[in-house]
């Protein structure tokens, strides 16, 4: 019974020493936002729902998310006044500014390196979505089979929303890995050494009580 006690605390350790090996997953995906006041609020529909006012800025980012609360917001400057300067109102027609942050390098696909964030100011008929804004500005668009919005100005090439492990989306950015620390990196960490130790410890109590309930009946 003490043997199995033992043997149950050792897998317990064991599996503490390996959870903080696992990956957490997140998307690589264009993101959609409303700009709330001072601040970006996540779109809860897509683009080609959505039909803005004229006034209205919106934003995209291009960037790996595990969801929508996590998700990383368009940078830069987000004032309609600024962006549609340029662009008279006219008769007939809405403006809508546009933030596009086409993300970080750690976010791009391999072999893809990100353009640099823009903004634009699309003068659209009154009824147009943001899908008809963003491609009047920012074409060409590219989206699946399910409405999913893919590209915007050919940007990726390829893919759609697929899955990325945080492992895989950190080594873009991570330092290169010295043979300090690379041995480091492979060797356990100090809390399994001394969930190891504790184990034993217990061990050698259970072996020394069984001994001695052993010498006790004879």
């Amino acid at each position: 019974m003490t043997r199995r006690v033992v043997l149950v605390l050792l897998a317990a350790f064991l599996l503490i020493g390996t959870a903080g090996q696992a990956q957490a997953a997140g998307y690589r995906y264009w993101s959609f936002w409303d700009r709330d006041g001072g601040k970006w609020v996540y779109a809860t529909q897509g683009p080609s729902l959505v039909r803005p006012s004229d006034g209205d800025v919106q934003g995209f980012r291009f960037a790996v998310s595990e969801n929508s609360d996590d998700a990383a917001q368009p940078r830069g400057t987000a004032d309609f006044a600024s962006i549609c300067a340029k662009t008279p109102a006219e008769d007939g027609s809405k403006r809508v500014a546009l933030v596009l942050d086409f993300g970080a390098a750690s976010d791009a696909p391999s072999g893809e390196t990100p353009p640099a964030p823009r903004t634009a100011c699309a003068q659209v008929s009154p009824d147009a979505t943001t899908a008809d804004a963003l491609a009047a500005v920012a074409g060409p668009l590219r989206y699946d089979t399910n409405a999913l919005l893919c590209a915007i100005a050919s940007y990726p090439k390829t893919g759609c929303g697929e899955q990325v492990s945080q492992k895989e989306d950190s080594s873009a950015t991570a330092a290169p890995k010295t043979a300090e620390s690379k041995k480091d990196e492979d060797s356990p960490s100090i809390g399994l050494y001394a969930g190891i130790a504790v184990v034993a410890a217990l061990a050698g109590a259970a072996t020394w009580q069984a001994r001695r309930r052993r010498n006790a009946t004879r």
